[in-house]
This record gives structure tokens, C-alpha cells and sequence, in this order.
């Protein structure tokens, strides 16, 4: 039985359409939010399911990030209509921009508020504490000036147009429904295989990025598949990373692979995975 913390509402967006807010509150403290215009959708549906959505939004940014696999099957691909909307590339750049300064203007204003003076400053400290605080207040001023002029610059573009307005060149095309479907299955289970993997290196390995490198230089690591119809095995020779901390996160791994003896497709192999070193 799990127990969470949750809590819904109803929220009034910007142009005036009311939605149904659901939260769910972490043991940390933290809180995830999703909107939905399902008005009848249940808050306990909605929490079992809040896993998978976010799990889908990761796979797509995740995707975009690391893989170019759609390129394979381009050929595939046809014109959109005219009338199609799409997010205005120059709006995009534009708020790219304005996201730049805001960040910069958030680093110099925390710069700010960390100076600090002893209890009893000397003179000196006094005097450099004085400039210090100047200097960043002008900073401060001037990186303010700049997101004010991006944000009008951003202001004045479009957020969306039609796809015909934009350059020939600049022009999207889509991959035929049914190919895209069906490599988008694929990729989907390559990815929760690949979530799986990752989620067996939580004792080797603590943050997401490191188990996130070490899967990719996994996968592109030379192996050597050695089957033995006899004793009826597939071993599966993955070579060294080099790193002694990845090496023995493989190396356990390819020991938890080991135990789930699974069979390797058509064939009543069992698949045995083993780290070697390179010759």
C-alpha cells in the first residue's frame, strides 16, 4: 500500500480556460503539479498515472539530448500543411536570449546578497566591501538594462505563425504516421530498458548523470559474443571502460544480467555477460 500526499484545484489560465491542478508533495518536501483539462478525472487515477507522464516527458527530452534516430527514416517523411502552427523560430531565439540575461542577472544579484562584513570590519574591509557592492550594483544595472531590451525585443515577435510564413527553406516536414509510430514503440522500449539498466547502478553509482555516461559508453563498447550450443550459453564479452569506478559498476551489472538467465530470442541460449580486459 502507498501512501502520498496530494491536493487539488482549479486553476484559470492566462486566456481564460479553467483547468484542474493536481499535486502530489514529496517526502522531501518537494512538490510535482500537472494541469489537465480531464475535468472528471479522478485525483487517485491522476497520481498513479503522474509517474508515467513525467516518464514520457523525460524520454523526449532524453531523445532530443542523446539520439538522432529519426534521421534514419527520413525518406519516410512528407510536407506539412500551410496552415499548420508552429512555435515562431525567431520568438524561440529570442527568449532564448531573454532566458540567457535573467540567469545572468539572478547570479550577480545572489553575488550581492552573499557580501558580507565581520563584526567589527577594519577600514580597509570597510572601503572594499563599499566598492565590491558598488561594482555589482553597476553590474547589476546594466545586466538589467539588457533583459529589459530582450524582453521588448521578444515582445515584438510573434509566439506563433503559420507554417507558411516562414522561409522555403525554413519550411518542417513530418515522418509518415505509421513509420514514426512504430519507431517511436521502439525507442520507447530502448529507453525503459535503458531507465532499467540505469536503475541497477543506484548502489554503484549516485546522480543520474554518471549513470546516464556510463550506459552510453556501454553501448558502444566493443563485445565479443561467444555462443556454446553444448552447455546451451550466449557470453556476452563487454571490454573495459578504462575507469576503475565504471569498471566495477559494469562489472556488477553484467552479474545482476547474469542471474536473471534470460534466454536470448529464438533460441534456448542463456545469456551470461562478462567484463574482460582488452588484449
Amino acid at each position: 500500500m502507498v501512501e502520498r500526499e496530494l491536493a487539488e484545484r482549479g486553476t484559470r489560465l492566462s486566456n481564460g480556460l479553467w483547468v484542474s491542478e493536481m499535486r502530489i508533495r514529496k517526502p522531501d518536501g518537494r512538490q510535482v503539479s500537472i494541469l489537465s483539462t480531464h475535468r472528471r478525472l479522478k485525483l487517485c487515477r491522476a497520481a498513479a498515472l503522474m509517474p508515467a507522464w513525467w516518464s514520457q516527458e523525460n524520454f523526449l527530452k532524453y531523445m532530443r539530448e542523446e539520439f538522432g534516430l529519426d534521421r534514419l527514416i527520413e525518406q519516410g517523411s512528407e510536407p506539412l500543411a500551410d496552415t499548420t502552427v508552429i512555435v515562431n523560430p525567431a520568438y524561440r531565439r529570442a527568449d532564448q536570449t531573454v532566458r540567457r540575461e535573467r540567469t545572468k542577472l539572478v547570479r550577480l544579484q545572489a553575488r550581492l546578497a552573499a557580501l558580507t562584513l565581520t563584526e567589527a570590519p577594519s577600514p580597509e574591509q570597510l572601503k572594499g566591501f563599499a566598492e565590491r557592492g558598488a561594482h555589482l550594483r553597476e553590474q547589476i544595472e546594466v545586466q538589467g538594462a539588457l533583459l529589459n531590451q530582450g524582453k521588448e525585443k521578444r515582445g515584438q515577435i510573434a509566439r506563433k505563425i503559420q507554417l507558411k510564413e516562414l522561409p522555403e527553406a525554413e519550411h518542417y516536414h513530418q515522418l509518415c504516421p505509421e513509420i514514426k509510430h512504430f519507431i517511436d514503440t521502439i525507442k520507447m522500449l530502448a529507453y525503459r530498458a535503458e531507465n532499467a539498466l540505469a536503475g541497477c547502478l543506484a548502489e554503484q553509482l549516485q546522480r543520474d548523470d554518471d549513470k546516464r555516461a556510463l550506459m552510453r559508453r556501454a553501448f558502444v563498447t566493443p563485445a565479443n559474443l561467444r555462443p556454446d550450443p553444448a552447455q546451451k550459453t550466449l557470453t556476452v564479452e563487454l571490454h573495459r571502460l578504462g575507469s576503475a569506478l565504471q569498471d566495477a559498476a559494469l562489472e556488477q551489472l553484467c552479474a545482476d544480467l547474469t542471474a536473471t538467465e534470460t534466454r536470448f530470442p529464438t533460441t534456448d541460449l542463456r545469456l551470461i555477460y562478462r567484463l574482460i580486459s582488452p588484449p
